[in-house]
């Protein structure tokens, strides 16, 4: 048998050996290649802003008709692959920085300037409204402190003392130095809690207003201070837990809401004019003035009639001072008797005709009450022609919003004893019951289980929040709430030492203030393209969610 011609299998291996070594050898050689290539063409930049330089269009074509020429007789064409249309990264401005405003501006309130107001009609107190700086006045500095701040006492102490140096005003100590309003101790102030009206303090005052109503059984939980002062009302309320909104224009009785801020209890700059106050219908359990020298009975009772739009159904109203009692108290008031009566019958004559009853007058208090729907108020309008009650108005829309001298509707029922547009859950139960405004379907979009899912995420959201702010200790007392929705936020902070002003951005395409409201929450309506109604450094914290997509195409 001749074998010189070796094995077929042998000479099959030998044959794909060869094949895998050409192949290898020729990628391992491209590859090598391709790197001496790219290594001689292409050249790094020296810094990475080279890599975002914007070369115009202009410019390029430009180079590129000079270069054209040459290019075409020169034996090494330079081709320009480079980017020319990257953004420009290292021209951008720099972050703009404010300087400090003069010190003069410390206490600046851009929309309740004084000397701003005072260019407006006096009539009606117009001149204490909103006035907002036109786009040639607006500042672009930052408002300075006073030069000896200090932050501000822990709550509860707060409520009884404020350093000096972060509100350097003696008038009001020495001007209602008889009515204990406010003492100057060294260096802070002390706030005894009395007021015009209540000399032996704000909790011997409440105790006689709860021998009157039941303020402490969690029917009344929202309330309201016309006129309020340092808001020592409102803040011995808060241990009975009522929380007040507490008001007052921006006037003679100087810093008197910077004071209550400061004290760690709700205010707002404010005065009843000529505009709706800025909250919705049906918001408050109750009201009150003491002494707050509002001329209720002026415009054909058209103060009273705005007081009983933002009353709840079976609200009150509380008022203490001139005229009440002016049998005994008129010469101390320097006015006359026949003055005084003519006031209180006026007052009691508007009462009736917005359908409300006089529960009780004692001593220095007169107490009213709206009724709880109107099934009896439609069939008065036949008695009393005015005020007529309104037809076609949205009493929710109260943002710049001229007052009307007609009475707000409530809900219709045929029942007279149904508390028109749904009762309310007695406090703390009520903060997270579904309130009547969702149950009854009246907001569009907005149901029990959206009210349920919000809570729930502010719930988990605030427990990280905690992580980062000591919102316990009582150092953060004062928060806003920039876009408060549903008031899940307010909600979730509810067992903390602190109160939440939940504002609603007026423009906004839901309205929920109401809804916050029937939480026993507060709150009021904003235009962030406004200032807010407060004075500086009177916030702990603010908190902003979905503020900027509301206003970004403004």
């Amino acid at each position: 048998m001749d074998c010189s011609g070796g094995s077929p299998k042998h000479h099959y291996l030998e044959s794909k050996k060869k094949r895998l070594t050409w192949i290898f050898g020729v990628s391992a050689l491209c590859i090598v290649c391709y790197m001496i290539g790219a290594w001689q063409t292409i050249s790094a930049p020296v810094n990475q802003s080279e890599l975002y330089q914007r070369v115009s269009c202009d410019e390029t074509l430009s180079q590129s008709r000079n270069k054209t020429s040459s290019s075409m007789s020169s034996s090494s064409l330079h081709l320009d692959f480079e980017g020319h249309h990257q953004s420009d990264i290292n021209k951008t401005k720099a972050v703009q920085k404010f300087p400090p405003c003069d010190m003069s501006y410390s206490e600046y309130t851009p929309c309740q300037d004084p000397t701003r107001g005072d260019k407006f009609n006096r009539n009606m107190w117009k001149n204490r409204e909103r006035h907002c700086p036109t786009q040639e006045e607006q500042l672009f500095c930052l408002i300075p402190a006073p030069p000896k701040y200090k932050i501000p006492f822990k709550w509860p102490r707060s409520r009884d003392f404020a350093w000096y140096d972060n509100i350097p005003h003696r008038e009001l100590s020495i001007e209602k130095a008889g009515q204990n309003w406010i003492q100057v101790m060294g260096d802070r102030f002390r706030f005894p809690g009395g007021g015009t009206m209540f000399r032996r303090g704000a909790d011997a005052y409440i105790d006689d207003i709860n021998a009157l109503i039941p303020l402490t059984k969690g029917n009344i939980r929202t309330a309201i201070d016309t006129g309020c002062g340092v808001a020592s009302w409102g803040a011995y309320l808060l241990k009975r837990d009522i929380v007040t909104m507490s008001f007052a224009p921006r006037d003679t009785h100087e810093a008197q809401v910077q004071f209550a801020l400061e004290r760690g209890v709700p205010a707002m700059i404010g005065a009843l004019a000529s505009k709706r106050l800025p909250y919705p219908a049906r918001a408050f359990d109750m009201a009150h003035c003491s002494r707050c020298l509002i001329p209720w009975m002026n415009y054909d009772g058209m103060y009273l009639i705005e007081v009983d739009r933002v009353l709840r159904p079976g609200g009150y109203w509380i008022l203490s001072g001139p005229p009440i009692h002016w049998k005994k108290n008129w010469r101390g008031w320097n006015r006359t008797r026949e003055d005084l009566k003519q006031e209180q019958d006026s007052i009691e004559s508007v009462a009736k005709r917005l359908c409300w009853k006089k529960v009780i007058e004692k001593n220095d208090l007169a107490i009213w009450q709206k009724p709880i729907n109107h099934v009896k108020c439609v069939k008065s309008r036949k008695v009393y022609k005015t005020p007529h009650i309104c037809k076609s108005d949205n009493p929710d829309m109260a943002w710049e919003r001229d007052m009307e001298r007609c009475i707000t509707p409530l809900q219709e029922t045929s029942n007279p004893n149904d508390v028109a547009g749904g009762a309310l859950e007695k406090w703390p139960e009520r903060a997270f019951a579904v309130p009547p405004r969702i149950s009854s379907g009246s907001i569009p979009g907005i149901t029990a289980e959206k009210l349920r899912e919000d809570n729930q995420l502010w719930k988990e959201r605030v427990e990280q929040y905690k992580r980062i702010i000591p919102i316990s200790n009582g150092r953060y007392r004062n928060v806003m709430d920039m876009n408060a929705y549903l008031g899940g936020f307010a909600a979730a902070l509810s067992k903390y030492p602190v109160w939440v002003m939940n504002t609603v951005p007026a423009n906004s395409n839901q309205d929920t203030l109401g809804v916050i409201y029937e939480r026993g929450f507060i709150g009021t309506y904003q235009d962030w393209c406004e200032a807010f109604s407060t004075y500086p450094r009177t916030y702990d914290l603010i908190h902003a969610g979905g503020v900027f997509s509301i206003y970004q195409d403004r």
